[in-house]
């Protein structure tokens, strides 16, 4: 069994795992910082409180399955898994780089830890329902996470896709969308808004949580909430700042997808440290 980490110690792993993702970006000198940040304190109540997993076990039939839909965001994925022990953090320094097994999208038969493939967008609900389905099926206990943008969600799949998790009753697939309000084209509501967010998916027959997204406490109590649902999915709207941790990155557009330079790299090391 896991430790259970308290509060304090989610909220320094989430600091080593913001590390991680500016480390990878700046290697790199390409990749997407402002999206992996404000996911980054999610992701690690996720695989150091939440998920029932085993870095020593891979391919664990009965582990829980995180599909990364916003696949783009993959630094946050490697910075979590190489933390949690799947492979060594010094490879993070290999992202992006010719050969290196961390591709700018996650690969599933590259990355041990990597439960799916994503990068095309609006494809990882329809995925997350099939593991969902499966594990109803195989009479498994695993539940299935799924990480979705908020301008990924004008994607029409993902619509397609919530209807078949409330058909199939899917109270195994915990859906969170990190509502960060900025996409890399500007913010959400003037590109194609679909506010009223939390409504839609209710009318979709989701039980629907909202919360801020970089509070460890409101995470930890919306999963814990999640599991209780009987009979149809969970969505969670997880309020977030895109790039949040790195002052100079918080809640701007133009660090959706760009690297840092050596000078705003250190600066960003010597906030999070």
């Amino acid at each position: 069994m896991d430790k259970i980490l308290d509060i304090t110690e989610l909220e320094n792993k989430a600091k080593e795992v913001r590390k991680g993702i500016i480390d990878a970006v700046y290697s790199a000198n390409s990749g997407h910082p402002g999206g992996s940040l404000s996911i980054a304190d999610i992701m690690t109540v996720l695989y150091f409180n939440e998920m029932s997993i085993d870095e020593n076990n891979p391919k664990w039939e009965d582990r829980d399955r995180l599909v990364l839909s916003k696949g783009h965001c993959s630094p946050a994925l490697y910075s979590c898994l190489a933390e949690r022990g799947f492979f060594n953090k010094e490879e993070l320094k290999t992202f992006r780089k010719l050969n290196s097994n961390l591709q700018g999208h996650p690969d599933m038969n590259k990355v041990l830890g990597v439960d799916m493939t994503t990068g095309s967008l609006g494809q990882g609900l329809s995925v997350a329902n099939g593991m969902a389905i499966a594990g109803k099926l195989d009479k498994k206990n695993y539940r299935v996470y799924a990480i979705l943008g908020d301008g990924e969600i004008e994607e029409g799949q993902i619509w397609e896709a919530a209807m078949a998790s409330r058909k199939y009753k899917l109270d195994n697939l915990c859906v969170i969308v990190d509502k960060n309000n900025l996409q890399i084209d500007g913010t959400t509501d003037e590109v194609m808004s679909l506010a009223p967010i939390d409504e839609k998916f209710r009318s979709f027959g989701f039980e629907v949580i909202t919360i801020d997204g970089n509070n460890i406490l409101e995470i930890m109590k919306a999963f814990a909430k999640a599991k209780t649902v009987k009979n149809k999915p969970t969505c969670i709207i997880a309020k977030t700042i895109k790039g949040k941790g790195v002052s100079f990155m918080e809640d701007k557009v133009e660090w959706h997808g760009k690297a840092p330079s050596e000078e705003q790299y250190n600066l960003a090391m010597q906030e999070l440290n």
